[in-house]
C-alpha cells in the first residue's frame, strides 16, 4: 500500500472520529453586500497579489466572491453560497487555483444539499476532464465561511470545531479547531480598532501529521484579525491559499496592525 494512501485512509478515520465535537454556528450579525480591496504579501514584505471581495445578498442567501490576481498571471478565485437562516450553512463552494504562483492547481466543487464533490482537471491537450462523487457531508462544512463564522462568535468564545473539506484525493473531510489567541490593534484608514486574533488548527494528530508532511500536504495554522464592535469585520488573514504552499498576508487595504 502506498504512502499516499496510507494518509488517506488515516485522515478519513480521524475526521469521522472528530466529526462528534463539530458545531455549527448561531447567526448574531447579518452579512449585508459588501465590497472591499485587498493585497497579498510574502512575509518579507512584497505584495504579489491584489485582491478583491465581493458579497451579495438574496433573500436569506449570501454569495461570496474571493479573487486574488497574483503578479504572474496566476488566479485564486474562490466563489461561497451560504445560507444565514438561524445558524450559518453551507450551500455550494467552488475553488480555482491556476498559474505559475500554485504548484499544486486544482478546480474544486461543492454541492452541499446533494454531498456532490467535483474535481475539474485539464490533461496536456487543453482538455477538462470534470469526476464528481457523492459524500456525506456534515451540516457544519465551513469552506469559504471561517471568516463569517469568526464575525458572529464572542471575541472570548471557548475553542471550537468545524469542518473544511480539502481539495485533495478528491476530496478529504478534516477538522479545523478555532480559538481565540489575543486581543491586538489595528489601524485602518487612520481610525484605531480593537481586535482578536483568531488561530485556526488543522486537526492532523499523530501519524496523520507525519503523513501528511510526506505526502506534501502539512496545512500550517491560519491567524485571522476580526475587528470588534457593532459591525466586526476581517482585517487580516495570515496563511497559505488552499491549505498549502508560502505563507502570505492578506490585509484590507489601508490596515496596519501588529503580528507579533
Amino acid at each position: 500500500m502506498s504512502r499516499s494512501i496510507v494518509a488517506v485512509a488515516i485522515l478519513s478515520t480521524v475526521a469521522m472520529l472528530l466529526a462528534a465535537s463539530a458545531e455549527t454556528i448561531p447567526v448574531r450579525h447579518i452579512q449585508r453586500p459588501l465590497h472591499r480591496l485587498m493585497v497579498a504579501r510574502t512575509q518579507d514584505g512584497k505584495t504579489v497579489a491584489g485582491g478583491e471581495f465581493t458579497q451579495t445578498t438574496a433573500g436569506d442567501e449570501v454569495t461570496i466572491h474571493l479573487i486574488y490576481r497574483f503578479v504572474d498571471g496566476s488566479v485564486d478565485d474562490e466563489m461561497t453560497t451560504y445560507t444565514q437562516r438561524n445558524r450559518f450553512r453551507l450551500v455550494r463552494y467552488h475553488h480555482v487555483e491556476k498559474g505559475p504562483y500554485f504548484t499544486k492547481p486544482f478546480d474544486f466543487a461543492v454541492e452541499a444539499a446533494t454531498g456532490t464533490v467535483t474535481n475539474r482537471t485539464t490533461d496536456t491537450n487543453g482538455t477538462t476532464h470534470a469526476e464528481s462523487k457523492h459524500m456525506n457531508l456534515p451540516d457544519d462544512l465551513a469552506n469559504g465561511i471561517v471568516g463569517t463564522l469568526l464575525l458572529n462568535v464572542p471575541h472570548n468564545t471557548a475553542p471550537f470545531r468545524v469542518s473544511m473539506l480539502a481539495p485533495f484525493g478528491g476530496g478529504r473531510l478534516v477538522q479545523l479547531l478555532i480559538s481565540p489567541e489575543s486581543d491586538q490593534i489595528v489601524q485602518l484608514e487612520g481610525q484605531t480598532f480593537q481586535a482578536t486574533v483568531f488561530r485556526v488548527h488543522p486537526v492532523l494528530n499523530g501519524f496523520v501529521s507525519i503523513f501528511a508532511r510526506l505526502i506534501g500536504l502539512q496545512p500550517k495554522d491560519v491567524r485571522v484579525w476580526v475587528l470588534e464592535g457593532d459591525d466586526p469585520a476581517v482585517a487580516v488573514v495570515i496563511g497559505q491559499l488552499g491549505g498549502y504552499g508560502p505563507v502570505i498576508s492578506s490585509d484590507l487595504v489601508g490596515s496596519n496592525f501588529s503580528h507579533e
